[in-house]
């Protein structure tokens, strides 16, 4: 069955074409796809359907976020979202066809990432495919069996942490923002968010806690309670995702990173098809870390183009 680009008129009406719109749910774990993650992190979004001409049921839907520039409408990927791409309610892994090209005339630029389930698509000559990666771990096992797995080095830092006389203890953050102002006085300069990015998250966070989607985790300092390291999870059925974390330097030493993943592993543990995604794997230093718990990488793929502009806008990066 043919796709059909929707209206960004038709997203915003009584039938947004988001994961929603699938009676049921998509057969992808992939709750970035929803209109709520939409909203808070795009604004605005358009898609490609695939629509059962008997009935007008969808079958699949491909968000595709959109901004406009001086070059025309473009297609991007918002931040805190992974993976998009195509959702269907088939239990098969939903393909991208050769219908990709009518994309070229309706975008002057176009970049948007895969979901793993899409594969590496054989995408027409105008189209460059980059193949990205996550860590996932199945969290199935038993904490005892997923712990034997971690990296040598992981497991004797564990061991002294839990010889200690006051070793540190992970706990629930129930307000998130002294999370974000740590990532801001660390990571946040090399990051390149800007305050309009942090908006997008406290929205993302707002949706995710009226949902009960959202696990924050946090490491403090016994004696003044300052924070040392905090985490973001978000629980979305098979899937338990590594959302957002920041760490201070004395948090690094006192390997409150470590600590707060491994608490996780421990809390899911055992949990039948549960998988925990790190969402993050393409810094080489990131994905070290990633795999010295036993996670192993999961490719996905990134889709763009951008079309010949005229001589007036050429200049423009």
């Amino acid at each position: 069955m043919p796709h059909a680009p929707v209206s960004s008129a038709a997203l915003f009406g009584t039938r947004p074409a988001c994961l929603g719109c699938l009676r049921g749910r998509g057969a992808q774990p992939v709750p970035y796809a929803h209109s709520w993650w939409l909203r808070a992190t795009a604004g605005r979004w358009e898609a490609l359907v695939q629509i059962e001409p008997e009935t007008g049921r969808y079958l699949s839907v491909w968000p595709l976020p959109t901004k406009w520039r001086p070059g025309g409408r473009q297609v991007y990927q918002p931040p805190f979202t992974q993976q998009l791409g195509l959702v269907s309610c088939a239990e098969s892994a939903p393909t991208i066809g050769p219908e990709v090209t009518q994309l070229t005339q309706r975008y002057a630029r176009f970049y948007t990432q895969l979901n793993e389930a899409n594969g590496l698509p054989a995408a027409p000559s105008q189209f460059a495919v980059e193949t990205r990666q996550t860590y996932q771990l199945d969290l199935s096992p038993a904490y005892e069996i997923l712990r034997a797995d971690y990296c040598a080095d992981y497991r004797r830092r564990l061991l002294r942490h839990e010889a200690a006389a006051a070793p540190l203890i992970v706990i629930e953050l129930p307000d998130t923002e002294p999370l974000l102002a740590l990532f801001q006085q660390t990571k946040g300069p090399a990051a390149g968010l800007r305050p309009r990015h942090y908006a997008r998250l406290r929205r993302l966070l707002a949706e995710l806690q009226s949902r009960q989607l959202l696990e924050a985790r946090a490491v403090r300092q016994p004696e003044t309670g300052t924070l040392l390291a905090g985490a973001l999870f978000v629980r979305y059925r098979s899937r338990l995702i590594y959302l957002f974390a920041a760490a201070s330097d004395e948090g690094k030493k006192a390997a409150a990173p470590l600590l707060l993943l491994d608490d996780t592993i421990r809390r899911h543990a055992g949990t039948p098809g549960l998988v925990l995604d790190f969402e993050g794997g393409m810094l080489p230093a990131i994905a070290r870390f990633f795999a010295n718990f036993g996670a192993a990488p999961v490719p996905y793929a990134a889709l763009s183009f951008t079309s010949q502009r005229p001589w007036y806008l050429q200049w423009m990066p």
